[in-house]
């Protein structure tokens, strides 16, 4: 059994996505994963859409015409990637997440973008696809493979969604090797703190993937795009050196001691940040 089932993630999101857009780094752009400072990325606007910029040149590489692609976004957020997607290609899209409040905020948004004819949210879960969702020429997920409680089943609805010869675009955070019970529990804290199911090793996905008929196409490691030790950082890990024995990750503070965390897997080298790309096989 999972340690965080579909409740705990949708709790977690429904508590903490107001604050995110609101006091995140990347709130103003609805941006809830992480700024990628790679070849290209001159300001923050850039840097937190560098994933999305990657998407959609996959999506010009497409063999079907780009006027009816279908692009499903598998925890979607507050719906801003596909809003920016769709603003640039005249694509159709579908975004799903578990979260009320945070459909709330992407039908918001895609309203105000005027994309309600071409762009939906939907609540729902990435495990057990609603039926009805349309087949998908490309379908990604940043950030949010983690949280699959089932990634053999996650794969298995990918296959059912994605058109042969289809893409997925898997953007997450992925084990690297780690040594030592200290690195372990640093590494445990991020998973808890972030509720994380599935934080895997690169060559567990491909397995996975290959397992359920996607060819492996490439995987770029954007781990050194990313600034690690920024000033607020810096004050996060104070406060949880000043207030760490108390039980933090239990209570709202609890993504708090994750992202800390996070920040020095990442300085560590026990967690890479990677961006995944399958063919669907016919």
């Amino acid at each position: 059994m999972p340690e965080f089932d579909a409740a705990d993630v949708r709790r977690y999101y429904d508590r903490h996505t107001d604050n995110f857009v609101a006091y995140g780094r990347g709130g103003a752009v609805g941006a809830l994963h992480r700024a990628v400072w790679g070849p290209g990325a001159e300001d923050a606007d850039a840097a937190f859409r560098y994933v999305e910029n990657q998407i959609l040149e996959h999506l010009r590489t497409l063999p079907r015409e780009a006027e009816s692609a279908h692009v499903v976004d598998l925890g979607c957020g507050v719906g801003a990637s596909l809003c920016y997607l769709a603003e640039r290609l005249p694509i159709r899209g579908t975004g799903i997440t578990l979260s009320p409040v945070q459909m709330r905020h992407a039908e918001r948004r895609i309203q105000e973008a005027g994309l309600s004819d071409r762009v939906a949210c939907v609540e729902g879960d990435y495990c057990a696809l609603p039926a009805d969702i349309p087949p998908a020429d490309l379908a990604y997920a940043i950030e949010s493979f983690v949280h699959a409680p089932d990634p053999v089943r996650f794969f298995a609805e990918c296959a059912r969604l994605i058109r042969p010869d289809g893409l997925l675009v898997l953007c997450d955070d992925f084990r690297r090797p780690v040594i030592g019970p200290a690195a372990a529990r640093v590494v445990e804290r991020f998973r808890q703190g972030w509720h994380l199911n599935t934080l895997i090793h690169p060559e567990d996905l491909r397995t996975l993937a290959d397992a359920a008929g996607f060819d492996h196409i490439s995987t770029l490691d954007l781990t050194p795009y990313l600034h690690i030790g920024r000033p607020r950082d810096r004050l996060v890990a104070t406060f949880i050196a000043l207030f760490g024995w108390l039980p933090l990750d239990g209570t709202r503070f609890g993504h708090l001691v994750g992202g800390s965390a996070l920040q020095t897997c990442l300085a560590r080298g026990w967690i890479g940040y990677d961006l995944a790309l399958f063919r669907r096989l016919p």
